[in-house]
């Protein structure tokens, strides 16, 4: 693993413009997230928005030459933790939707991600994206110079697997800068004093996928899409990052 490159003030403050229109198409796609929607209707509306901010959507057409990811958002209902494909799947009551938001502008990316609940869900569901958000947190509260990135993923598994949920492993959080996806690697568990070291002007995200059911996961034959291997609820919510003198400084709010 190669040690990962620190950012300048001005690659930071182009990621602050990247990431603020992630967040800012988070708020515009809100109201959409309701029965009935088609995902495709929102991933219209999110590719819209993107570029009238002067971005590009990072993920439409990122992966593999034989096989682009076709999205401008990930949408990921129910059982599906990553990478859904937004095709004319509706949205039902008391589904709950993971929403994954990429933006590329001024030579940088910008990601993040959260979870929608449509309407009244089952008391489990909510508690799950409820856990969900509170275990990004605790590994965000771990970002700081001087802790390591063992310490974020303790964070969030003993939160979640204290409430009763589960991890996924396979799939991290990462840095991010030029490129969408660089070193290092964030895992969602894993042991206190471990790691590489936190110091300010590293850039990464932590997203954090719970569980229902069982941690285990199963990669659909699209080559995308990502699904629970029990097909119970899975939540993800995600932001990103710099380490700051103090402690950090979320780039998608």
């Amino acid at each position: 693993m190669s040690r990962p490159k620190l950012k300048s003030a001005r690659e930071i403050e182009a990621m602050r413009r990247a990431g603020g229109l992630v967040a800012d198409t988070f708020r515009m796609l809100e109201p959409y997230v309701k029965p009935g929607a088609t995902l495709r209707d929102l991933d219209r509306l999110a590719e819209e928005h993107i570029r009238r901010g002067g971005a590009v959507p990072a993920y439409l057409g990122y992966g593999p030459r034989n096989n682009p990811f076709p999205g401008t958002i990930c949408a990921s209902i129910n059982e599906v933790i990553c990478h859904g494909i937004p095709g004319d799947q509706e949205l039902r009551e008391g589904d709950i939707i993971g929403v994954d938001i990429g933006t590329f502008m001024d030579g940088v990316y910008g990601d993040s991600c959260t979870t929608y609940t449509v309407g009244k869900v089952a008391d489990d569901v909510q508690r799950l994206v409820d856990t969900t958000r509170d275990a990004l947190n605790a590994g965000l509260a771990e970002c700081r110079p001087g802790q390591r990135t063992g310490d974020i993923g303790h964070a969030i598994q003993t939160l979640a697997e204290g409430r009763g949920f589960s991890v996924v492993r396979e799939y991290t959080g990462h840095g991010i800068g030029k490129k969408l996806h660089e070193e290092p690697t964030i895992y969602h568990w894993g042991a206190r004093y471990t790691g590489l070291k936190l110091e300010p002007g590293l850039v990464f995200t932590v997203e954090p996928m719970i569980n229902l059911g069982v941690p285990d996961t199963e990669l659909l034959a699209d080559g995308w899409t990502v699904v629970t291997a029990d097909r119970r609820p899975s939540a993800q919510f995600e932001h990103t990052l710099v380490i700051t003198q103090k402690g950090h400084e979320i780039l998608t709010l």
